[in-house]
């Protein structure tokens, strides 16, 4: 056996350690199976009647409390009002955002005609003058 300086020695090492990494990596890569589902992300941004009534927003805000527990398909969800970040491309005109993540489109649209959604749209509809909706799917 040959003395390695200690140079040569992680010289060596890290040269190793990095053909088993991407050994690792192609390995984990070509047996990795897709995902069975798509996750489906639902975002809604609602503009309110009277913008500055607190009493709006907060019976808004309650209504969606209240539908998160409810919706059985619901994943994750976050409720929002605009950050006080000001860029150019940040749009703040809105009140409230709802942001909803489900397992797959299906249980998205299990969700549009779950009765605790349209009950809500039923009790809060009345205080949004316009509601926009952006959907997304993984790729």
């Amino acid at each position: 056996m040959s003395k390695q300086t200690r140079r040569q020695f992680l010289s060596a090492a890290g040269k190793t350690a990095a053909v088993a990494g991407v050994a690792t990596l192609t390995g984990s890569a070509a047996m990795a199976e897709p995902p069975a589902e798509k996750v489906f992300v639902h975002h809604v941004y609602f503009w309110l009647h009277n913008p500055d009534s607190q009493e709006d927003k907060a019976k808004l805000i309650a209504g969606l409390q209240k539908l998160a527990k409810e919706a059985k398909t619901i994943k994750q969800h976050h409720i929002g009002t605009p950050s006080t970040t000001n860029r150019d491309v940040i749009d703040r005109s809105y009140q409230v955002s709802w942001l909803l993540f489900f397992k797959n489109k299906a249980d998205q649209d299990v969700y549009q005609t779950d009765p605790a959604h349209l009950k809500f749209i039923e009790e809060c509809s009345s205080v949004w003058k316009k509601v926009i909706v952006y959907d997304s799917e993984d790729i």
